[in-house]
């Protein structure tokens, strides 16, 4: 059965006399037979490339947990309708939540890192530069890109079955993300439209605390343990946050290592391999669910 991500409009309206800002209803406020109209994506995907007919159902999820059972009930040209038939409480996420800070690269290797991160449950990208990294986005680039990998992210649970699309966080330079700070703050600035209501659910707060544990994936060496000895009882914790810093194809600099170990980053040699940048996130984040189990 086909899955789209059902867009909350993020417009919010401020309730001065209560002093209290108002936000607009999520799926989960919608009654079972209530008729709902579809964006113009899902009408887009659904109803013209792959031409869906009335009567025929689908699932609907809009990343605050659980899903929805829908059937179309008119299509135009223009816009679509379906009607909801069931919900489902279930919640697919990952039991770690996790935090990639990753260099951008180009091209496909990072379409495919966001992608398969996302497969395997990660909670936020934060896209970075660095001195060795390929991509440098100018101002006028970032919304547009911010934009094109938040949708990588929400098309891989629309295939996978995950309900809670991960938030790509707005790209910055690898040493401000690294500079000791209280909280990294978490507001609608630092992620695409599409996802800002999102950043205010409680589940995607927990990244605006600091993390459990912090690892920087590392180049293999000889005098570095394999583990960091802190790892296994972190994993222990329930719904555990991790940190992961992964370096662009030509890797960190010595001086991006040193900061990132001086604000707490333990480095992490994952075997005895250096890694692709696009690699990394899936091999890391694969060991965290095996060593899990």
């Amino acid at each position: 059965m086909r899955r789209f991500f059902y867009v909350i409009n993020n417009e919010a309206t401020d309730d001065l006399a209560n002093n209290k800002t108002i936000y607009l209803p999520t799926l989960s406020t919608l009654a079972i037979g209530s008729e709902i109209p579809l964006s113009d994506a899902i009408v887009h995907h659904w109803c013209r490339v792959l031409r869906a007919s009335v009567g025929d159902e689908g699932i609907l999820f809009d990343g605050f947990g659980g899903e929805y059972h829908v059937r179309l009930q008119s299509i135009s040209k223009k816009q679509a309708t379906v009607t909801l038939l069931a919900a489902s409480a279930d919640d697919c996420a990952a039991p770690i939540i996790s935090k990639i800070g990753l260099v951008m690269s180009r091209g496909e290797r990072m379409d495919y890192a966001i992608q398969k991160a996302t497969e395997l449950g990660v909670t936020a990208i934060q896209l970075l530069s660095s001195q060795h990294g390929e991509v440098n986005l100018k101002p006028a680039q970032v919304e547009k890109k911010l934009l094109q990998w938040q949708q990588v992210a929400i098309a891989a649970c629309e295939q996978c079955g995950l309900n809670r699309p991960p938030l790509i966080l707005a790209p910055q330079p690898l040493n401000g993300w690294l500079k000791p700070k209280e909280v990294n703050q978490l507001d609608v600035a630092m992620v695409s439209p599409i996802v800002a209501a999102l950043s205010r659910d409680p589940y995607y707060r927990v990244l605006s605390r600091s993390a459990d544990l912090r690892l920087i994936l590392s180049v293999p060496a000889a005098e570095q343990p394999l583990m960091p000895a802190t790892l296994l009882p972190v994993l222990a914790q329930k719904h555990p946050y991790i940190e992961l810093l992964i370096g662009a194809e030509g890797g960190l600099s010595s001086e991006e290592c040193a900061q990132a170990e001086a604000v707490g980053f333990a480095p992490w040699q994952i075997g005895n391999r250096v890694l692709r940048t696009e690699t990394a996130p899936v091999v890391a984040l694969a060991t965290l669910h095996a060593l899990l189990s």
